[in-house]
């Protein structure tokens, strides 16, 4: 599935691969970074909840956004991080590896990676 973030006024497609009630609970862990897929989260009404990276073995992005595919906030991720909360309530989550399946969306979004 596609999903069309709005980001600094342009319109940027990600292939995502939706998660269902168990993922939600796994997300990126135990995945290999090359194999990786990027994942949504969709919650059906806006949450404030914490997400860990413990168990997963590679950066990634987290991309919050609200109702309207906006984008609230973007943080590099790194592995065994305990505690990443948001600032403020969202309705869906992105997790993107960066991995080079993921490069060219990576780079629109926040430059070159290795500047995180």
């Amino acid at each position: 599935m596609r999903v069309g973030l709005k980001f600094k006024n342009k319109k940027i497609e990600i292939e995502v691969k939706r998660c269902n009630f168990f993922q939600r609970f796994t997300g990126l862990m135990f995945s290999r970074r090359e194999k990786a897929f990027a994942l949504l989260f969709d919650f059906k009404k806006p949450v404030k909840i914490a997400i860990h990276s413990w168990f997963v073995f590679f950066n990634f992005l987290a991309i919050w956004l609200d109702e309207e595919n906006k984008i609230i906030k973007i943080k590099k991720v790194k592995p065994f991080s305990s505690v990443i909360f948001p600032e403020k309530k969202f309705v869906k989550l992105i997790e993107i590896p960066l991995n080079k399946k993921y490069k060219n969306e990576i780079k629109s979004l926040v430059g070159d990676a290795k500047d995180l």
